[in-house]
């Protein structure tokens, strides 16, 4: 049987990271992205709302809560800005969730727990200047020299960078396989930003997510301790296929929740601005703006849950989050170009939210995966040249009740 109400665990997250949103974000939003800061108490407001852990395991210091918590912890955090939803794609989705998948005992003890209970912050380095969405183009290398790993490269449009304590990382430990760019001879490392070796700087003048840190992770000679290696070398590739899979749900339901707030401001706006003698709300063309956003956060709500329960149960869920990730993010794009539109003259400034949601959506159609790469993976599947295969692992998210 399908029930669409949400258990009282899931509705407790929701309304934490909606009061989040509310009083912390909402309010001090458009200071820090005119200004093209990140807001450092953010990350302290959001550990101390439980938010920074709480679909982490309860044995590493997580409330044990479920992946559809999470979608709705991601609606409700980009609703107030994407750059607040960001910090949960890559502290847990990017880089917690699959430390506690892919790491052994050790290591989640050392690298996951403080990050659970948002004593550290953790992300994912993948990106470089040269490949995106070419995974096997990235060019950072890793020679082990006795218990010690040297990892030489650098990688790039890494949100968090200059925040960040805790890096995983993806190299070519195999050098023949990257030149014939075999996947398997990438591997993953958890590297800390005190190395020796490392360095990190931010990126400025992006286009939207000004509020948010976004830089580059630099690693000249880095020594990284053979025991800080994820899984065996060679299975890179696919801890960071499970990474995106992560990651790509959090954006789809982040999208979701920016679409909700272009639909809220805009009928806001609606109803205060008259012309021709009545409020715009009145206008056909308006209305037909926002009936568009009501249908755009609907199908996209479901999308995201559909990914999600798969999730929960442990089944491939590459198609539908693939699904969901790329239709969120069209959606998002038309709803902020409408809810600009709606505006007018007032869209084009920021005295109204919808030209920094404008600026924002644009991102989530290029990282996790272009719109093209999902639109292509979609048809492979209609097609039947791609199918997901049955999980080797997947994440111990059980609390559901």
């Amino acid at each position: 049987m399908i029930s669409f109400d949400f258990t009282e665990n899931q509705l407790e997250v929701q309304r934490m990271a909606r009061e989040l949103a509310e009083k912390k974000i909402i309010p001090n939003i458009a200071e820090y992205d005119r200004e093209q800061k990140h807001n450092p108490q953010l990350l302290r407001d959001m550990a101390k709302a439980d938010l920074m852990g709480f679909c982490l395991p309860e044995k590493y210091g997580g409330m044990g809560m479920d992946y559809i918590s999470l979608g709705l912890a991601c609606e409700e955090l980009e609703y107030g800005d994407t750059s607040a939803r960001v910090v949960l794609s890559v502290h847990i989705g990017l880089y917690s969730m699959p430390l506690c998948t892919w790491g052994n005992e050790e290591q989640k003890q050392k690298y996951l727990t403080p990050c659970a209970k948002g004593d550290k912050i953790g992300t994912f380095g993948l990106t470089e200047p040269a490949a995106g969405t070419d995974a096997v183009g990235i060019k950072t290398t890793a020679v082990k020299k006795g218990d010690q790993y040297i990892l030489n490269g650098e990688k790039m449009w890494i949100s968090l960078a200059d925040v960040a304590d805790y890096f995983l990382i993806f190299a070519w430990t195999d050098q023949d396989k990257k030149k014939a760019r075999d996947h398997t001879g990438l591997s993953a490392f958890i590297v800390e930003k005190d190395f020796e070796g490392i360095s990190t700087g931010s990126i400025h003048g992006k286009l939207g997510v000004r509020a948010g840190n976004t830089g580059f992770i630099a690693m000249t000679d880095a020594v990284v301790p053979a025991e800080n290696l994820i899984g065996n070398e060679g299975e890179g590739f696919k801890i960071a296929m499970f990474c995106l899979d992560q990651g790509r749900y959090t954006v789809a339901a982040g999208s979701t929740g920016l679409v909700k707030a272009c639909r809220d401001a805009s009928v806001k706006y609606a109803h205060e601005r008259e012309t021709f003698g009545e409020p715009i709300a009145h206008h056909q063309m308006v209305k037909q703006m926002i009936a568009n956003m009501e249908a755009g956060y609907e199908y996209s709500h479901l999308l995201w849950l559909k990914a999600g329960c798969k999730k929960n149960k442990g089944e491939p869920s590459t198609r539908e989050t693939s699904l969901c990730k790329w239709i969120a993010c069209r959606e998002a794009e038309k709803a902020a170009g409408d809810a600009v539109q709606v505006h007018g003259a007032y869209g084009f400034s920021d005295e109204y939210p919808v030209e920094r949601f404008y600026r924002n959506c644009k991102g989530a159609s290029i990282y996790e995966g272009t719109r093209e790469i999902h639109t292509l993976m979609q048809a492979d599947y209609a097609l039947g040249f791609r199918k997901d295969k049955p999980l080797r692992v997947h994440l111990p998210i059980v609390n559901q009740e």
